[in-house]
């Protein structure tokens, strides 16, 4: 049972829903013709994070033209041919499933992992290291060796970031289904702007939290991962590990829960960094403010605070709507803020007396 089929709770000797099965009739045949091509199966990074005690390794494997033009990185020209995709086409990459990855750390291989049914890399590997960036190596055998960043959070941190990307960060105007679909399948990350004051809000809190963990949470898929690395260095924000979803249907449902990966990734944070209070900051566009409650609610000591974006008039009737949830003033002694951009978001919370230096008890699991 791979990660995602363990978080799903299913049995994997469970019979696939329809779409499923279908998916995987094509894939095997896209994969038949690939081999003709003579692709092979190509290990692409994802950032990565730890604790010091481990580092939670992500990437997913595709088959890829080996002989594709290096660019300038000389060491993977593979990421850069998947970075070169743009648009639907990035939705059209073949997978390949349950595919053996070797983990090497400083140069030695610390252990084997085997990607799940959508081809993602995703395990927890115990091993000790200093708090920092690092860099984890990917690959084996046929595998073109790929190098993952890693950001290994300082043990004594006791405060953290997760943001959502979409109309967080990122102005993309979802959820609404069609708008949805043309940001993610037609408009480059080049014509997507990044909201007011976001970039530099996160890049203080980066400055006056050295070594906490900031992690940016999103329904979208791993496919758009390169995408929304380029854009958030473009308009420099902060570097940190994307917690996305496989795309398509699943073992047992026809369509993938984005909520209910929002809600598993926020509990899972919460077991990973007991002693980390963390600064929620999403977007009143229908299920942040929602998710957030829920989870101040039943964990009222991990979190710092919530920041909540309002949409505009506009990218709320795109939307669908703002939530229906009233404005928070606090959820189980936990403060909310509202603003239209990062520079109100930041003005709002040192109005309430938070400094981004937390200096209260660890919480208790």
């Amino acid at each position: 049972m791979t990660p995602s089929e363990a978080a799903s709770g299913h049995r994997p000797d469970s019979r696939p829903k329809l779409a499923a099965r279908i998916e995987d009739w094509i894939h095997v045949r896209r994969i038949k013709r690939a081999q003709k091509r003579n692709q092979q199966p190509s290990v692409i990074p994802y950032t990565c994070y730890g604790n010091g005690e481990w580092v939670r390794v992500l990437g997913r494997v595709l088959y890829l033209d080996p002989n594709a033009k290096k660019g300038n990185e000389h060491f993977q020209p593979h990421v850069q041919q998947v970075s070169r995709v743009r648009g639907w086409r990035s939705f059209t990459s073949l997978h390949a499933a349950h595919s053996r990855v070797q983990i090497s750390i400083d140069g030695e291989v610390v252990t084997e992992i085997i990607s799940d049914r959508g081809g993602v890399l995703d395990a927890i590997i115990p091993v000790p290291l200093e708090p920092g960036w690092h860099t984890v190596t990917l690959g084996s055998g046929e595998h073109e060796q790929a190098q993952a960043p890693v950001y290994v959070a300082d043990p004594s941190a006791r405060f953290g970031v997760i943001s959502d990307v979409d109309d967080t960060i990122l102005m993309t105007k979802l959820p609404k289904p069609f708008v949805a679909a043309w940001n993610s399948f037609v408009v480059a990350e080049q014509a997507r702007t990044a909201i007011p004051g976001m970039p530099v809000f996160l890049d203080h809190l980066r400055q006056d939290h050295p070594g906490a963990p900031m992690l940016y949470l999103s329904t979208g898929a791993w496919n758009a991962a390169p995408a929304l690395t380029r854009f958030m260095a473009r308009n420099l924000y902060p570097v940190g590990p994307l917690l996305l979803t496989d795309w398509g249907p699943t073992h047992d449902r026809w369509f993938r829960s984005g909520k209910e990966h929002k809600h598993r990734e926020l509990r899972r944070l919460a077991r990973e960094f007991p002693d980390v209070r963390w600064l929620l900051i999403g977007d009143d566009g229908q299920h942040d403010e929602a998710l957030y409650h829920e989870f101040s609610t039943e964990f009222p000591k991990h979190v710092a605070a919530v920041a909540i974006r309002q949409l505009s008039v506009g990218e709320a009737v795109l939307a669908g709507g703002r939530s229906k949830a009233e404005l928070h003033t606090s959820v189980s002694g936990v403060p909310w803020v509202y603003g239209p951009d990062g520079a109100t978001l930041k003005h709002e919370l040192l109005k309430l007396g938070l400094t981004f230096e937390d200096q209260s008890e660890p919480p208790s699991t």
